[in-house]
């Protein structure tokens, strides 16, 4: 009887002190941990549209898989709340380091996009007055990208070009593994034509400094161009380039867009 009446103690000591409970079901998205003493307050999963702002006034939409949760801190909590603006920085920063790249933020509101894993990914995080805030985080798969050196060639030969999504680890000239096929591809084109030169052309979305953007591109097009001559590729059947965001191929407004203006372009020469 003494044992019961001790945890009848405290569970009641739990109920009139401890802070409020998670919605039943609901954890932390595995991107993010949440700021101390914040509960979830409501979550759903499922496909679904996402409407997020990618400047003032201008809104983008994109589909897929769209965790929504959201936050509250509670009254009895011992520290003082922290600001809106703490919040969203909190976010940013651990989206920075994730390697998102910024759509659009201000003191209430914050989008970024982000490439791990093979998907895509939106997160916003929106804020309902001071407090209370929802995170949505929409996953994309992204397309992946099957091309042959005889398609390639194909391109070459039609069109004297062709555009190809090799992806960079985010801000720097790393190709990413998943991309390491489209170089064989490349790599496969040249010996198969031993007559065929190329140059390597990079390109950028708008995001960022314009001098920055161009020494990224020429970087990635010089990392592609280098990934080629490891492969036994001669080097002096190639140039390389970065435009930077000098010649966009799409609406750099929309992520979609942006996303088709971060290309590499093999140029028949």
């Amino acid at each position: 009887m003494k044992k019961l009446i001790v945890s009848f103690a405290v569970m009641l000591i739990s109920i009139t002190t401890g802070f409020a409970q998670d919605a039943e079901g609901c954890k932390d998205h595995s991107f993010f941990n949440r700021m101390p003493n914040f509960y979830i307050l409501d979550c759903s999963q499922n496909f679904a549209k996402l409407e997020y702002y990618i400047s003032d006034g201008v809104t983008d939409t994109k589909e897929g898989n769209l965790t929504i949760i959201s936050y509250n801190y509670p009254d009895d909590a011992p520290n003082k709340a922290p600001s809106p603006l703490q919040i969203i920085r909190n976010y940013e920063n651990a989206i920075i380091k994730l390697g998102g790249n910024k759509i659009y933020v201000n003191d209430h509101d914050l989008n970024y996009s982000l490439k791990k894993n093979s998907k895509e990914y939106i997160i916003c995080v929106e804020m309902n007055g001071d407090i209370q805030h929802k995170l949505s985080v929409l996953e994309i798969a992204l397309m992946k990208q099957e091309i042959t050196a005889n398609e390639m060639l194909d391109a070459l030969n039609k069109d004297g070009y062709i555009a190809l999504n090799i992806l960079f680890e985010t801000g720097k000239s790393a190709i990413q593994q998943e991309s390491f096929p489209v170089v064989d591809q490349i790599s496969e084109l040249m010996k198969n034509d031993l007559t065929l030169k190329i140059s390597i052309e990079g390109h950028t979305d708008n995001v960022g400094d314009a001098v920055s953007n161009k020494k990224l591109s020429h970087d990635r097009a010089k990392a592609v161009m280098d990934a080629l001559v490891t492969k036994g590729v001669d080097k002096t059947r190639m140039s390389f380039v970065g435009w930077g965001q000098e010649k966009p191929v799409a609406d750099n407004r929309s992520e979609e867009g942006r996303s088709k203006n971060r290309r590499v372009e093999i140029v028949k020469k």
